[in-house]
């Protein structure tokens, strides 16, 4: 996949098939898009291309809105894209000067003069340009002047696997991400890095590796217990994960903090990948030491259990 930071970095590209948008998630809705924009590509001899932006618009035109959370950074949607088959992104800078672009701008100096569509693909009710003033319709009255084609995937086509990204972000406020997955078509993910934690889980027989989320607009669901796939160095471990304050020690700052099973080794400062597999309890305040103990051995069983089932 060919990455553009710019529209100065664009090169010419043969017959380009277009799409627009964030993408936050690249999930199956996404995935319906991204397959049409391959096919078409193919049969026209072109090659697709998908024109997102950076940072996220909220993030530029809210910026004191801090309950933003996003589903991916831009490197995880780097790959998963990539993954998706998607041969061409431009990642335009998204700013203050840039979010006054007409759509009738927009479509003539970029999607005409400088990216040279042949065809664009757009999702159903989707808007862009200043004030979301561009939409399918104002397409339409391009297409005979510019001489391009234009399809619209329809909501039913989207509404058949019932997916949005706002529904994705719900069901990890819930501690869902079984239903997570299923709208992504993956596990849902972070990427972080190990760090010095109190060493807490060791005194208990269950030492963790505490886990700093790299990007502060990125979701962690919501608190609890959950069973998670561990990533080192592309060595897949499986471990229980504790999102949350550990209460039963008045704990004050909010951890993400995992323990791996039949693994003994120092990871401090790796770099690590944590799957969501299933959320198995909230976390809760314990009368001691002893109790907890007695919890996390009941966690492990069943987390244990968990993946035997799924071999």
């Amino acid at each position: 996949m060919h990455v553009f930071k710019s529209i100065n970095e664009l090169h010419a590209i043969d017959n380009p098939v277009v799409s627009i948008g964030t993408f936050d998630g690249v999930h199956l809705g996404h995935r319906i898009i991204l397959n049409r924009l391959n096919h078409e590509a193919k049969r026209l001899h072109g090659e697709s291309l998908l024109i997102t932006f950076w940072p996220h618009p909220r993030m530029v035109l809210q910026p004191d809105y801090k309950d933003l959370r996003l589903l991916n950074t831009m490197e995880e949607k780097l790959e998963l894209l990539e993954q998706a088959g998607l041969q061409n992104l431009l990642v335009i800078p998204f700013t203050h000067e840039f979010s006054r672009t007409t759509s009738h701008d927009f479509i003539r100096t970029i999607l005409v003069e400088r990216v040279k569509m042949k065809k664009i693909i757009i999702g159903y009710d989707h808007h862009f340009g200043r004030n979301r003033e561009g939409s399918f319709d104002v397409l339409k009255e391009f297409q005979p002047i510019f001489n391009f084609e234009l399809e619209e995937i329809s909501a039913q086509q989207i509404d058949e696997i019932n997916v949005s990204s706002t529904k994705i972000r719900q069901a990890l406020f819930e501690g869902d991400v079984q239903r997570s997955r299923e709208f992504l078509g993956y596990y849902y993910f972070l990427n972080g890095t190990v760090v010095k934690g109190h060493s807490m889980g060791k005194t208990l027989g269950f030492p963790t590796a505490n886990i700093k989320v790299n990007y502060p607009f990125k979701l962690i669901p919501k608190d609890g217990v959950y069973a998670v796939n561990f990533y080192l160095r592309n060595k897949k471990l499986k471990g229980m994960l504790n999102i949350g304050y550990r209460p039963t020690f008045n704990g004050e700052e909010k951890s993400v903090e995992v323990h791996l099973f039949d693994f003994d080794g120092d990871i401090y400062a790796e770099d690590v990948k944590l799957e969501f597999v299933e959320r198995i309890r909230d976390e809760k305040k314990f009368a001691g030491k002893d109790a907890l103990i007695a919890q996390l051995k009941e966690d492990e069983q069943r987390v244990r259990a968990l993946f035997d089932s799924a071999r």
